[in-house]
């Protein structure tokens, strides 16, 4: 069966995390702050910091920001439910808005709708690693005073209008499981220029303890600490560190070659009848995941012929207000399930082979031109 996705690790990874075996210092150390360190010079931002997973740096972001009980995030619905989770955990009210049929990403007229007086953030999410209108939800933001956290779980590595995604903007919040455009294993991080909020980042990942006192008291107390905020414990440790430092340096390779199957993939499928292909600006976007629409009904009856060919598929992803859990902020958004009924993810990682990439485009090829 070729998988849907599949991290590419191997030796380099295992000798980053060796150097870590040896120090003795598995925890939050050296080692995350060399990582933390390295995306802070890719991006050029002010503060990077490196917590335990993707979900985290979202939920640990907005209670940073004072996030709480009645106000209003929106946020898309198709989206995985982690970016919902965030929000229901701090007794906010997630409020879902409708996605762009091409991109699958935030609509924006739909957002300008939704905006009331509870509303403190927006959480884009950029899908499949597309960027989002971030110029659009930027004005937005800055004349409405809310915050825009991005959700760019997808999105390590893509680019909006020549600027690395996470290099500009309010608050954004990286994933780096074990199928991202880099792994750490499990890891997130939290990109910001405010000082402030940073801090208070810094502090909560790490059980809200001030860390100035173990510094100030060291010499005559060195077993004293501080615990001055609600906190968790969020924190990266050097053996998930290890293993984004190596990863880092593959990013190029693994952009590329994921690129290079997009474009097979859209060339294969763009002029079938009963697919619709996303639309995709490879330039500037580090694929994530590949998703088609599969129109008039039939995404059922394909999912059971590529299981018989042995490709694997998968469904990124049911839509949030659907869901039994979060039903009591449940709304109407017909484009979000229509296309939640059409979307399906196909086969996308580093290490396909071109004979892989084949064996799909002939499966789903086949299906259809048997119609």
């Amino acid at each position: 069966m070729i998988p849907v996705s599949r991290p590419s690790i191997g030796i380099e990874e295992l000798n980053e995390i060796k150097k870590v075996f040896e120090t003795g210092w598995l925890g939050l150390g050296s080692t995350v702050f060399e990582f933390e360190n390295t995306l802070k010079e890719y991006l050029g931002r002010r503060h990077v910091i490196a917590v335990n997973t993707g979900t985290t740096a979202l939920h640990i972001a907005l209670d940073a920001l004072g996030i709480g009980e009645n106000d209003e995030v929106i946020v898309p619905s198709l989206t995985f439910c982690a970016s919902i989770q965030v929000i229901t955990a701090l007794r906010a009210m997630p409020v879902f808005c409708e996605i762009n049929q091409a991109t699958l990403n935030i609509d924006i007229k739909d957002v300008k709708k939704k905006i009331t007086s509870r509303t403190k953030a927006i959480m884009p999410v950029h899908y499949c690693g597309t960027s989002c209108d971030m110029d659009a939800l930027l004005d937005i933001g800055k004349e409405k005073n809310i915050i825009i956290v991005e959700d760019a779980a997808h999105a390590f590595g893509s680019s909006y209008k020549g600027k690395k995604i996470g290099s500009f903007g309010d608050v954004t919040c990286f994933s780096f499981d074990p199928i991202k455009n880099i792994t750490c294993g499990e890891g997130g991080a939290v990109v910001l220029e405010n000082d402030e909020f940073a801090e208070k980042i810094r502090r909560k990942r790490i059980l809200g303890i001030d860390k100035d006192t173990w510094h100030r008291y060291r010499n005559e107390r060195s077993w004293f600490y501080e615990v001055t905020t609600q906190g968790y414990r969020y924190h990266m440790s050097n053996i998930n560190a290890a293993i984004g430092i190596a990863q880092f340096k593959k990013l190029d390779l693994f952009i590329q070659r994921k690129k290079e199957i997009v474009q097979r993939y859209n060339d294969a499928f763009e002029n079938i009848d009963g697919i619709k292909v996303l639309s995709w600006n490879l330039k500037e976007t580090a694929p994530f995941t590949y998703i088609i629409r599969v129109l008039n009904n039939k995404r059922e009856d394909l999912i059971e012929v590529l299981k018989e060919k042995g490709v694997g598929t998968g469904i990124h992803y049911i839509p949030n207000h659907l869901q039994p859990f979060f039903k009591h902020f449940a709304t109407s958004l017909p484009v979000t399930e229509k296309l939640g009924e059409e979307i399906l993810t196909l086969p996308l990682y580093y290490d396909m082979t071109d004979v892989q990439v084949s064996t799909v485009i002939e499966a789903v090829s086949s299906f259809f031109n048997r119609e």
